[in-house]
């Protein structure tokens, strides 16, 4: 059996063909269309023809996802995918079994199903890409919500007394791309040749901006997961996407949740901070896992 698996952000798409294992066979990324659906839909339908014996298609994607329908009700970091049955629209292109779930639902089933929450009643899992994606496991279940939208932490307000735009939400102000900005205005860089590497390889060499913009980040951050653990009391928070690659980091992220807890003056339960297995290609493996238990 090979399925082509799909994953889809703000900036890639990635693929993969892999077996009911997991083996990869061959795997690639290009630049998500921007120009809109018609031209992401024509992008992936070559990819399969490419590819020319894949048995079905599992795609990971942004948005407000219903999978039972394959209907997208908002795009997230691709508006022009609102409002959208992109199961049907990609079948007309490719005629074959098609699953479609929202990409950080994905990376929570590959975590519970075959990652770093095997195991644990009750987890959330965090992915840091374009924007901050979030999937929730009850009772092992991925939980989706009345409205399919159950653990969508990117459009967390930060400042009720601010303009709600997106310098107000929570993933656009702290996914990937504000870090690096962030980082690239202190150094006063061109922010096309910033990147994770050069920022963590500042890090280590303890470069005063770098330290300090990772300490705002995760920092931030840790308030974040402060409140969500109010709210949603799990064993195990697994941070995922190419940032948790980094020890710097999880390290940083740690010691600053650390502190908040030390500074409440009510003594709180905690979740362990564990590292996601897959980083980023969890939102493959969950899609894989999704299109499994639809077909199989």
């Amino acid at each position: 059996m090979k399925v082509l698996t799909i994953d889809i952000d703000g900036t890639y798409l990635r693929y993969a063909c892999m077996d009911e294992f997991m083996k990869i066979d061959r795997r690639g990324k290009i630049f998500t269309p921007q120009e809109g659906r018609e031209a992401l839909i024509e992008a992936i339908a070559r990819i399969f023809e490419a590819v020319g014996d894949a048995e079905g298609i599992a795609v990971s994607m942004p948005g407000i996802i219903d999978s039972q329908r394959g209907y997208c009700a908002m795009g997230g970091a691709l508006r022009y995918n609102d409002d959208f049955y992109f199961r049907d629209a990609l079948y007309e292109r490719c005629k074959t079994k098609i699953h479609v779930e929202n990409n950080a639902k994905c990376a929570a089933m590959a975590e519970a199903a075959v990652g770093s929450l095997i195991g644990d009643e009750d987890g959330f899992v965090l992915i840091f890409s374009t924007m901050i994606g979030g999937g929730y496991i009850r009772d092992h279940k991925l939980y989706k919500g009345k409205h399919f939208a159950a653990g969508e932490v990117s459009y967390i307000i930060l400042n009720s007394g601010a303009k709600l735009d997106d310098d107000n939400l929570w993933g656009r102000s702290f996914g990937i791309p504000k870090f690096l900005k962030r980082y690239s205005e202190a150094k006063s860089m061109d922010i096309e040749v910033v990147d994770l590497p050069t920022i963590f390889d500042a890090v280590e060499k303890k470069e005063s901006e770098a330290v300090a913009c990772l300490q705002w980040y995760t920092k931030e951050i840790a308030a974040q997961i402060f409140n969500l653990q109010t709210v949603l009391d799990v064993e195990k928070f697994s941070i995922g996407g190419d940032m948790a690659k980094y020890p710097a980091f999880m390290n940083s992220l740690r010691l600053n949740l650390k502190e908040l807890y030390a500074q409440c003056p009510f003594q709180l339960p905690q979740a362990e901070l564990v590292t996601s297995k897959f980083y980023s290609d969890a939102n493959l493996i969950g899609a894989l896992q999704c299109w499994l238990m639809e077909n199989i």
